[in-house]
């Protein structure tokens, strides 16, 4: 590493420790930047460049994991929860559950309460897979033989929430396309709950084209941080909802296809199988 690389790295330390620290303050870009002797514009950018978020998304899930820790612990309030975060109002508190989470803090501490998830087992050509919704759309889907273990990995997802095995219509839409009925993809909707950065990367997977493929690299050019490459992998790879968010169509660079979370073979014969679709 080179003296002005040390410089920099030695910096952007310090103010991850301040923020750390000091999260309950909720101190703003210029407070920071001022704490290690740059121009905010300066520091937004190194820092960004150096952590792969912004100190302010930082900052947001610093304290965001604090009120999580505080609402499991089951002793405190959402009023106490958004004091002891910093935060000026139970009303902030919310808005960055939403943004972050996708679900309220009360939908949070209960673990799913209020869901009620609908969910079946079918065979597609990729193996068995168990397909589970809200009333907003699909909120999971995954390939697995064994049906007990793919109901307890649902479950550990919503420990809280009401299940039902029952196959509803947000199913069989999303179902339909191992049948080639394209006709229906407009009516998939999706219930999901990620950080901010994983919906881009989810977003942007709904992007890639049946029949083509994409590179981890321009991938994150595409959502904007080129050099977020390894990020973006691992929002791939946290992918809940298999084959409807086309994980599958990511490739490595040097064009070997890469890991895959339902297994390299599956992933192979999905490009195969998408590719015989497109061009029959």
């Amino acid at each position: 590493m080179s003296t002005q690389n040390q410089i920099d790295y030695e910096r952007i330390a310090k103010a991850i420790e301040y923020i750390q620290s000091n999260f309950k303050l909720q101190p703003n870009l210029e407070e920071v930047a001022e704490k290690i002797h740059l121009s905010p514009a300066h520091f937004q950018k190194m820092f960004s460049d150096w952590a792969g978020t912004s100190p302010k998304k930082f900052l947001q899930f610093i304290s965001l994991e604090h009120a999580k820790n505080l609402l499991k612990e089951e002793k405190a309030s959402l009023f106490d929860t958004a004091y002891e975060t910093g935060f000026s109002s139970t009303s902030r508190l919310h808005d960055l559950f939403v943004k972050i989470e996708g679900m309220s803090p009360a939908e949070y501490k209960n673990g799913g309460k209020s869901l009620n998830i609908n969910y079946s087992f079918s065979e597609t050509p990729f193996g068995n897979v168990i397909a589970a919704s809200t009333e907003k759309g699909i909120c999971y889907m995954a390939f697995e033989t064994d049906t007990n273990k793919a109901l307890g990995d649902l479950i550990l997802k919503f420990p809280n929430a009401s299940f039902f095995e029952k196959q509803d219509d947000f199913q069989k839409n999303s179902l339909s396309i191992f049948n080639k009925d394209w006709t229906k993809l407009n009516t998939i909707k999706l219930h999901l709950k990620g950080s901010d950065f994983q919906l881009k990367v989810w977003e942007s997977l709904l992007k890639i084209p049946m029949g083509k493929l994409s590179t981890y690299g321009n991938l994150a050019e595409k959502i904007g941080n080129p050099d977020a490459s390894r990020a973006v992998g691992t929002a791939i790879g946290s992918n809940p909802v298999a084959f409807l968010i086309p994980c599958h169509r990511v490739i490595q660079s040097s064009g070997n296809l890469g890991g895959y979370r339902w297994g390299s073979e599956r992933k192979q014969l999905m490009v195969g199988w998408e590719s015989s679709k497109i061009y029959s």
